[in-house]
C-alpha cells in the first residue's frame, strides 16, 4: 500500500469533505481516506497496482474540487 497526500481547492464546508471522502473511498484500490477542511487536504491510503495517483486527482476533480500541488 502507498499513501498520497492531495491538496484540494473548492471545498467550504463538512459537506465538501463528505463529498471528496466519499469520491475516494469508492474507487477501486482505495483502502482508507481521511479528508480534512483547514487545510484542504486528503490522505489517501491505496494499492498501485489497482491504481493510480492521477486517477485519484481526477476523480476528486471530476467531483467538482481542484486538486494542486
Amino acid at each position: 500500500m502507498n499513501t498520497l497526500q492531495l491538496s484540494i481547492t473548492g471545498m467550504t464546508c463538512g459537506g465538501c469533505v463528505n463529498s471528496v471522502q466519499n469520491v475516494l473511498a469508492a474507487l477501486p484500490g482505495v483502502q482508507s481516506v481521511t479528508v480534512t477542511l483547514d487545510p484542504g487536504q486528503a490522505n489517501v491510503v491505496y494499492d498501485p497496482a489497482r491504481i493510480e495517483p492521477a486517477a485519484l486527482a481526477q476523480a476528486v476533480i471530476d467531483a467538482g474540487f481542484g486538486v494542486t500541488g
